[in-house]
């Protein structure tokens, strides 16, 4: 069983897995429970009268489960991957007000080098766990970090932004590099010797992030943030020579999808969602 478990485990390079958000207060008094997790990867959808449909996912994660169980899961397994020399990428993906900026950063404000916070999400566990292994290991390394924000179809580098005037946004562009591929021009990737440093950065740069009140969801993500870290480790091998292994990491909190008649946006918001929903489709 072990055997077959291993080989299906190869060459999938892409999970998914569902995380329900316990329901608001509006939502409870209504009785409006309309999905329900019936196993560890099965869940159910409830359309009232029209009966109830089943989706199969990677995994499911009803409404009790905790930052930390949801984190030793799904995430902690991809960082031992990228602390191997990959590159990983996890993503919150899901209509407005569902959770994605809590399960990503949680309480990220909260987080120090040394304390995570019950509330900490993604990043900051991410973080720990990294800088925790590297230490531990007692290897030498360089780890450097950046923090784009995609808004309005327009790519601005939140780091480099955090050093400027006020509301003043550097804007990148997109290029295609013949030996790298895309690549963002002109991007800052900040060196970090420890987790308080990239902690510091983080609450500059979240500052700066668009958000929005909506029906849905009263501190709307306006746009979709990229948060990428970089390790490079030397290593000796058994013959004294050595290697640098360089993993890379991306933790991306997408804005939710939203219907305009849900949501209520008007103006600039209604403009907002129709870009958000055009990428997300896209993507």
């Amino acid at each position: 069983a072990k055997m077959q478990k291993e080989e299906e485990s190869k060459g999938q390079n892409v999970k998914v897995v569902l995380r329900c958000r316990p329901m608001t207060k509006s939502e409870a008094s209504q009785e409006k429970q309309s999905l329900r997790c019936t196993s560890d990867k099965t869940v159910d959808v409830m359309y009232g009268k029209a009966g109830k449909k089943s989706f199969t996912f990677d995994g499911t994660f009803d409404e009790s489960t905790s930052q930390k169980d949801m984190y030793d899961n799904v995430v902690r397994p991809v960082v031992d991957e990228v602390l191997q020399g990959y590159n990983c990428t996890v993503f919150a993906y899901g209509q407005t007000g569902t959770g994605k900026t809590y399960t990503m950063e949680g309480g990220i404000d909260k987080a120090s080098g040394t304390t995570i916070p019950p509330s900490a999400g993604v990043v900051p566990r991410a973080v720990a766990q990294v800088f925790k292994h590297l230490e531990e290991n007692e290897v030498e390394y360089q780890v450097r970090i950046s923090v784009v924000e995609l808004y309005n179809e327009e790519l601005s580098d939140l780091i480099a932004s955090s050093d400027t005037e006020a509301g003043m946004l550097r804007k990148l562009r997109l290029l295609e590099d013949p030996k790298k591929g895309v690549v963002l021009q002109g991007v800052e990737e900040r060196p970090v010797t420890c987790a308080a440093d990239i902690f510091s950065i983080l609450e500059c740069t979240n500052r700066q992030r668009k958000t929005a009140e909506t029906l849905c969801n009263k501190q709307s993500s306006r746009s979709h943030s990229i948060f990428t870290l970089k390790i490079f480790m030397k290593e000796k091998m058994v013959d004294e020579e050595e290697i640098i292994k360089t993993g890379l990491l991306n933790l991306v909190d997408l804005a939710g999808s939203e219907c305009v008649g849900r949501s209520g946006a008007q103006g600039d918001r209604k403009k907002e969602a129709g870009q958000i929903n055009q990428s997300l489709l896209t993507l």
